[in-house]
This record gives C-alpha cells, sequence and structure tokens, in this order.
C-alpha cells in the first residue's frame, strides 16, 4: 500500500518498475465486479499492475454528494490483493492537491466538455476528472490504464488527454458489467432506495428495445407514453422514480426515441407512418 507520491517515486528511482508495463486501474474505491473485470484485463497484459483508491473532491460540486461517497480501503484492498494487483496507491485529498493559503490552483480543463449535455447539470465535474487523471498519470507512469465503458464520456476525456499532452500511455476500455437484471454496476447504486433499484433497470431494457427497433428500421417517433419529454437536469432517478409505470409501458413496446439531453420514450399508435422522422 502506497500512500504518498514521494513513496511511489522512491519505487520508481529503486529500479522496481523499470522495463516494467505497468498497468494502471483508477478507481474511487468501494469496488464491485466491473473494477475487478478491468483489473483481470490489466493483469493479462502487464507486468505490474496497480490500482490506485482515491475519491477525488474535484469532481464533485456538492459537498454532500461527497461526504457520503463509500469509502471502503480496507475491503478494497483486500479484493485488490485477491485478484492480483501488485501496487496500491492510495493517497490523500491533501497529498494529492496541496493546497497553500491564497495561492492559485493548477487545473487540466478539456475545452467544450462541460458544454455537453451529460455535463450541463455538474459543473466542473469533467475539469475535476481531467485533473486527476492527468496527475495520476503524471505520477504513476504506467503504461497502460483502464476505465470502464459505464462512464463513457470520462473514456473519450481520458483518450483526448492522452492525444492532447502527449502521455506516452494506452487507454483500454473494458465492457460495462451488468446486474443480473441489466443494471450497470456502480459504487453508487447503494444509495437507491428499493424502489428506484426495481426502475433503474429499464434505462438499459429501452436502450436495447431502442437498438432492436433501430436495427429494424425504425426511424419514426409514435405517441409519446411518458407526459411530453423529461428533460435530463430532472435527474434520471427522478424519472425513474415518478414514470415507472409509464416506463414499464414504454419499454413492452418500441421505443423509438432517445435524445441524448432529453429522454422520449414511445410506442407506435396504429403503427409508425413510412418515412416519419423523429423529433430531434
Amino acid at each position: 500500500l502506497v500512500r504518498s507520491i514521494d513513496e511511489w517515486r522512491q519505487l520508481q528511482r529503486s529500479g522496481e518498475l523499470a522495463a516494467a508495463r505497468v498497468g494502471l486501474v483508477p478507481t474511487m474505491g468501494a469496488l464491485h465486479a466491473g473494477h475487478l473485470r478491468l483489473v483481470e484485463m490489466a493483469r493479462e497484459a502487464s507486468d505490474v499492475v496497480v490500482a490506485s483508491v482515491f475519491v477525488n473532491p474535484k469532481q464533485f460540486n456538492k459537498a454532500d454528494d461527497l461526504a457520503r461517497y463509500p469509502r471502503t480501503l480496507e475491503e478494497d484492498a483486500a479484493k485488490l490483493a485477491a485478484a492480483g494487483v501488485d501496487l496500491l496507491f492510495a493517497p490523500s485529498a491533501g497529498e494529492m492537491y496541496p493546497e497553500e493559503e491564497g495561492s492559485p490552483q493548477p487545473f487540466v480543463d478539456v475545452s467544450g466538455f462541460d458544454l455537453l449535455p451529460e455535463a450541463r447539470h455538474r459543473p466542473g465535474h469533467f475539469r475535476g476528472v481531467a485533473t486527476v487523471v492527468t496527475k495520476l498519470l503524471n505520477i504513476l507512469q504506467p503504461s497502460t490504464v483502464y476505465f470502464g465503458q459505464k462512464d463513457g464520456l470520462q473514456c473519450v476525456l481520458a483518450r483526448r488527454l492522452v492525444a492532447g499532452l502527449n502521455f506516452d500511455t494506452e487507454v483500454v476500455v473494458g465492457d460495462t458489467v451488468r446486474e443480473p437484471d441489466g443494471l450497470a454496476m456502480s459504487s453508487r447504486n447503494v444509495h437507491l432506495s428499493q424502489e428506484e433499484r426495481e426502475a433503474a433497470p429499464l434505462v438499459y431494457t429501452a436502450l436495447l428495445k431502442l437498438t432492436e427497433a433501430h436495427k429494424a428500421g425504425e426511424r419514426s417517433a409514435g405517441v409519446n407514453v411518458v407526459d411530453g419529454q423529461v428533460d435530463a437536469t430532472t435527474g434520471v432517478l427522478d424519472l425513474l422514480w415518478t414514470k415507472k409505470e409509464a416506463l414499464r409501458q414504454a419499454t413492452d413496446a418500441a421505443v423509438t426515441v432517445l435524445r441524448v439531453d432529453q429522454i422520449i420514450m414511445s410506442k407506435p399508435a396504429g403503427g409508425p407512418k413510412k418515412g416519419d422522422q423523429p423529433a430531434m
């Protein structure tokens, strides 16, 4: 267990990592099977596997969200060791972000990311992600870094950072690992109420229906079964909670429209008309 940057650099200077292919799996802890699948991928392709556990305060824009993020370092360390991780880097917030009163603080900002639909209700989130990923790549200097596809935009961001800042690191993206009912595994799932947990897999079901309809040639929008359209800024959980039954109806039929910044679930009314175009 490495807790400081100086400890890590002493390892590098000792030659223990010389000429080794280092695979890094960055995490915020509260590990699940999705994280361990990334470790497995790293183990297959690396001489040395490193995992990091760091709850990054810079990517949270609400203090209560940061405070309640699950922290299970001892349990995580045991899981990682059993999975074949060689080194665990688990710094404190003060270690990663040493602050001097009144001094300017550096950030890494990838232009345009905070304007994207996913980021509009989380201002500063992707700047925080970009900053911590850059710091981890700079400190640990891995040959390869592994991310999960569940956080798709984060994967895109990592690739842009590696290309734009000339890191000698390959970004590898692992498939999303899901629960038996289709819900993507996430450390935050522990915060779902029973009703929210029951409703959450409907999003994935809807996406599968959308895919099936698109492959079958469906391009039209039918009658909306959710009241109008739901702006994503209201929150996916709020949507699922208040519209669960409507979503169940929607996923029983062909879902023909899904917008990035708005979610519209619809089904044909008397069958779609040839040539109809989705509302975009």
